[in-house]
């Protein structure tokens, strides 16, 4: 068993930029500037349904700016996680050039998360981060061998975000609230330094401090090392001087994507969630429903259907 000095400590509430922990760090290595006019998240043209349903994105496009903190909005429903994943790799859309991540195809280029160059955190990577049965992250795991378990993590980048997220190493992962399992999940998740963070709604179980402490982290991280965030939440607290660019999503259809400083509604109303709320409640169902005498073929079911080769899930999604 390792033994850490991070065993027993009383909470504190890190001044990020004069936090000593911080100051020990080696500078960080700056990610490369991409070329004038480039992006570091390219979506062309794209199409997308689950199985024969219908059609969740149609001739979507999309384009984030290096460095960017771009905020994902949308009604439940809207697409916001579906999008995410697929910017994850984790389905596969049309040709290598219709969703492009560092100029790379997410899907096809197994790279770009193997070598931990794009990081996708959320509900479903709580599921997938590790083998612990049918509850990960739940057995009878110390966060010190969960977080101590991840090779090739810079230890000052380790310390520091153990500190951060206020963890202690001793905590048994079956007997903790969500928010303290929740908190090592993220810790295991950003010990890689990443290019392109994906994020689905990866607070909603962190308190108030954690959750502006995580969000000043996030901002360190793009300023100081360039990396592109994309953060899908409803939680809009503190986030108006936060995002740099806004993304909102209505039924797989993009509605704005605009920088935050252009948006007119938050000139009109600064407060943000005032401005989503005003959206949302102004989408219009539609409700699609079949004529009860339709004269659509029945579907015969196949043998090849239950068969994993149907699937277009990447080998990423199972990771």
């Amino acid at each position: 068993m390792i033994q850490s000095p991070w065993h027993h400590h009383t909470r504190q509430t890190p001044s990020l930029p004069n936090n000593p922990t911080f100051k020990k760090s080696k500078p960080p290595n700056q990610i490369p500037t991409m070329e004038e006019g480039s992006h570091t998240i390219q979506v062309s043209g794209m199409q997308f349904s689950y199985d024969a349903t219908s059609p969740i994105f149609f001739d979507f496009n999309l384009n984030v700016s290096p460095g960017s903190r771009c905020l994902l909005v949308g009604a439940n429903g809207s697409g916001k996680t579906t999008l995410l994943r697929i910017l994850a790799g984790k389905h596969m859309v049309g040709g290598r050039d219709v969703v492009r991540v560092l100029n790379r195809s997410a899907f096809h280029d197994t790279g770009l998360l193997c070598n931990g160059d794009l990081a996708y955190l959320g509900e479903s990577w709580s599921k997938t981060v590790s083998s612990a049965g049918d509850l990960p992250l739940q057995g009878d795991f110390s966060a010190e061998h969960m977080i101590f378990g991840v090779e090739g993590v810079d230890p000052v980048r380790r310390d520091m975000l153990i500190e951060l997220l206020d963890i202690n190493l001793e905590w048994r992962m079956h007997k903790v609230s969500d928010g303290q399992r929740r908190r090592v999940q993220i810790c295991m998740g950003l010990l890689h330094p990443y290019k392109v963070l994906l994020l689905d709604e990866v607070t909603v179980d962190l308190d108030v401090v954690a959750r502006m402490d995580l969000l000043e982290f996030f901002r360190e991280e793009c300023e100081q090392r360039g990396a592109t965030i994309v953060y899908a939440t409803h939680i809009f607290d503190g986030l108006e001087t936060w995002a740099t660019d806004l993304v909102y999503v209505q039924d797989g259809t993009l509605r704005k994507s605009e920088k935050m400083a252009e948006l007119n509604e938050l000139n009109h109303n600064p407060n943000l969630l005032s401005v989503v709320e005003s959206w949302l409640r102004s989408e219009t169902k539609i409700e699609k429903k079949q004529p009860i005498n339709s004269q659509s073929p029945l579907k015969t079911s196949s043998p090849f259907d239950a068969s994993p080769f149907r699937s277009t899930r990447h080998m990423a999604y199972y990771r």
